[in-house]
């Protein structure tokens, strides 16, 4: 394809794309297709000569959309939202076209500094304190964007253990770095997402699980129990993660709780909001990020609800130093000339007056291997158990990593007093021993005891996920945003309300934000029943939840594009599967529920149950067409209230008359109908009738009264 046909045939791809999102709601949202139909009916090889593009396309429109699952369908209720939009589409596209890699500040000035401005425009937008954003020079704190909220748990897991191992080391300098990661421990909620599991079994730590309250939320008092105990056993507690908005019934975790126990104890809090994080956007739901201060990072997907494609994770830190001690290479290839000055996400970065050395006789310590002696920040207060470590009360450490050297003249060692009695090994060179010496002999290496950013994450290249996140950003703003997120939350809330009106139905827990988890009455097979049969209907698709032993259907507003009218025909659908399924297992639609029939009282017999009762014509009513009241509307009202009310609106009457043709044929269309029509419509027409002179009539008005036309006077009835 060259630069001629992919001006044309992008073009017609853009148009595709706008056809199939805003007529997505046509499409079946959950495919029919058996596993291994597409191998099938796609050849087993790779082509040996190039093909057209319109005969690549033809097979996507035949092969590939019938077995996908559209998540931007609004009758997708699986999972989270996985939205896209169009600026985020189109902030993709350009990422995609200008493929840049934005690990250092070099490789990408504007990919770099872009990151850190969107992050800082995202984190004010949440509310989140100022010590996880990087608006100022000294400020160690700040965000980047990780590819999911499962690779931010690890980066922060990962961090955490090295700060552990770095403290233990120095207070027990005759073990090993493996003995010291037998003794870690960390914990989240038993309703945690998945990806905390993986990250404790990556990170070769145990992992204890708390066990939830009634409300699915993990709370301070369960989590010192489990401290205490774990301590009594000789074991450190180095991470927790807390959960806002879990994956099960978006249960938030008590942050202020948990971070006061994390305090007390020294362990790292991270607070992993991967769902609800993007409706902190509304202040009124900022309630369940009370105690954020005293996490130690913070993620959540704009992936999910913030309408950003998929892959985009922000992630914020207190302190990016442990990311540094953690994932701490800089081979010179990444280096340039402006480390220091910006944040190089990937590289570590120098200040100006960083010193420089010869490679000859560099000399460097770890601090795990080769802990200083007489380092005066660690608290005394350690105590051993049989030679297994128990406790540790203060973190603040001070990591001593590097010794910078350097020679004058005559060739002879100049030192750094504090410093140099921490000089060890000359091999533990980080890999700097294995430059070549066209490299030259001076180079520069960084000091890990500055707070300076150097590496957030774990790959080495990264994509411009920045541009499609700023385009969302200033495509849809502040107002927009929180618009999108409370119009999921109001549809939310009327399908909770559709469920509790069946009485065959019922919600196990408080419904958070966009998502409800309900279930069928009785036993868990029933809602399995459902939900399987609903997804194969393929019509709407949702996916299971089970908590304390209870089966529940996961219905999440997942679409921008979801109305009211999607929500009324996706509950239809519901309620006629499970109309099905009670009948087969029972006989008859409402299953072994009996439902009460409420009933039917006459007009008559309210009136005499309640005297102040009576009935109004106050309906609404458009200015053009005077819509006639059917009798079988009526509204509760006092009756000394409406007389009242209908004694001021006469006195307020102005009796000036209206000389237009709307006004004159919507009177008469009054005049000429025998029915009950609505309160404001007869005012119009005393209005009409009560002027000193009558209004001239129109030529069909006279053509009526020559004919002889009867015209009825209707009187407005309040009973």
């Amino acid at each position: 394809m060259d630069h001629t046909e992919f001006r044309v045939k992008a073009k017609e791809m853009v148009d595709y794309i706008a056809d199939y999102l805003e007529n997505i709601r046509d499409r079946r949202v959950y495919p029919g297709v058996q596993p291994g139909y597409l191998h099938k009916l796609l050849p087993t090889e790779a082509p040996e000569k190039p093909e057209k593009w319109d005969d690549i396309f033809k097979d996507v429109d035949q092969h590939i959309m019938p077995g996908l699952v559209h998540w931007q369908s609004p009758h997708m209720h699986a999972y989270f939202p996985a939205l896209t939009s169009y600026p985020s589409i189109m902030g993709d596209m350009l990422s995609s076209a200008l493929n840049v890699l934005c690990f250092t500040w070099a490789s990408s000035p504007a990919g770099t500094e872009l990151e850190t401005i969107a992050m800082n425009w995202l984190g004010k937008l949440l509310g989140l304190p100022e010590c996880f954003l990087n608006e100022k020079n000294d400020s160690p704190g700040g965000g980047v964007i990780q590819t999911t909220a499962s690779e931010a748990t690890l980066v922060s897991l990962l961090a955490a253990r090295t700060r552990a191992l770095m403290e233990l080391s120095k207070l027990n300098p005759e073990l090993q770095a493996a003995e010291l990661l037998g003794h870690l421990i960390c914990y989240c909620s038993d309703q945690a997402h998945s990806s905390v599991e993986k990250a404790g079994l990556i990170g070769l730590v145990r992992m204890r699980y708390i066990e939830s309250d009634e409300g699915q939320s993990m709370r301070g008092a369960k989590l010192e129990e489990a401290i205490a105990a774990d301590k009594e056993k000789g074991l450190v507690p180095f991470w927790v993660c807390a959960t806002l908005g879990t994956t099960g019934s978006v249960a938030f975790d008590n942050l202020r709780e948990i971070g006061q126990v994390c305090q007390k104890h020294g362990a790292w809090l991270h607070v992993d909001a991967a769902y609800a994080g993007s409706a902190f956007v509304c202040p009124e739901y900022r309630h369940w990020l009370d105690g954020v201060e005293l996490a130690d990072s913070f993620a959540f997907n704009p992936s999910k609800w913030l309408m950003v494609n998929f892959d985009c994770t922000a992630m914020w830190v207190k302190d990016s130093t442990a990311l540094h001690r953690t994932f701490n290479v800089n081979p010179i290839y990444l280096r340039h000339e402006n480390s220091g000055k910006a944040i190089d996400y990937m590289v570590g970065s120098q200040n100006e007056d960083i010193k420089k050395l010869t490679l000859k006789k560099i000399n460097i310590m770890n601090d795990i291997d080769h802990p200083k002696a007489d380092d005066n920040k660690v608290d005394n207060k350690f105590n051993k158990n049989n030679g297994v470590i128990t406790q540790i009360e203060n973190r603040n450490i001070t990591k001593v990593d590097a010794v910078e050297v350097s020679t004058d003249v005559d060739g002879n060692i100049g030192k750094d007093d504090d410093l140099y009695d921490a000089v060890g090994d000359t091999k533990n060179l980080h890999g700097y021993n294995k430059i070549s010496h066209g490299c030259g002999k001076i180079i520069q290496l960084e000091d890990p005891n500055k707070k300076e950013l150097l590496h957030w994450q774990i790959p080495l290249s990264r994509r411009f996920r920045a541009l499609k996140l700023w385009f969302v950003l200033r495509n849809y703003g502040v107002v927009g945003i929180q618009k999108h997120i409370r119009e999921g939350v109001r549809l939310a809330q009327k399908f909770a309300a559709l469920v509790l009106a069946d009485p065959r139905f019922e919600i196990p827990q408080p419904s958070n934000l966009g998502m409800v988890a309900f279930r069928l009455k009785g036993d868990n097979a029933f809602t399995e029943r459902l939900l399987k049969r609903l997804n194969a209907r393929g019509y709407i698709h949702a996916v299971p939840a089970c908590f304390k032993g209870i089966y529940v259907i996961r219905f999440t507003i997942t679409s921008q594009r979801t109305t009211n009218q999607d929500i009324l025909d996706d509950w239809n659908e519901i309620k006629i599967v499970a109309s099905e399924i009670l009948t087969d297992v029972f006989g008859s639609e409402n299953g072994n529920i009996a439902v009460v029939k409420k009933p039917r009282i006459s007009l008559k017999e309210t009136r005499e149950l309640n005297a102040t009762f009576g009935t109004s014509l106050l309906l609404a009513n458009s200015p053009m067409s005077p819509k006639i009241v059917n009798g079988t509307h009526a509204a509760i009202c006092d009756y000394e209230q409406v007389l009242t009310s209908c004694a001021q609106t006469f006195a307020q009457l102005k009796m000036e008359p209206k000389d237009s043709p709307e006004m004159r044929r919507r009177i008469r269309g009054i005049k000429m109908c025998g029915k009950k029509f609505s309160l404001d419509s007869c005012m119009d027409m005393v209005q009409g009738m009560m002027i000193e002179q009558p209004l001239p009539q129109f030529e069909e008005e006279r053509e009526d009264a020559s004919n002889g036309a009867n015209t009825e006077t209707i009187e407005a009835k309040i009973c």
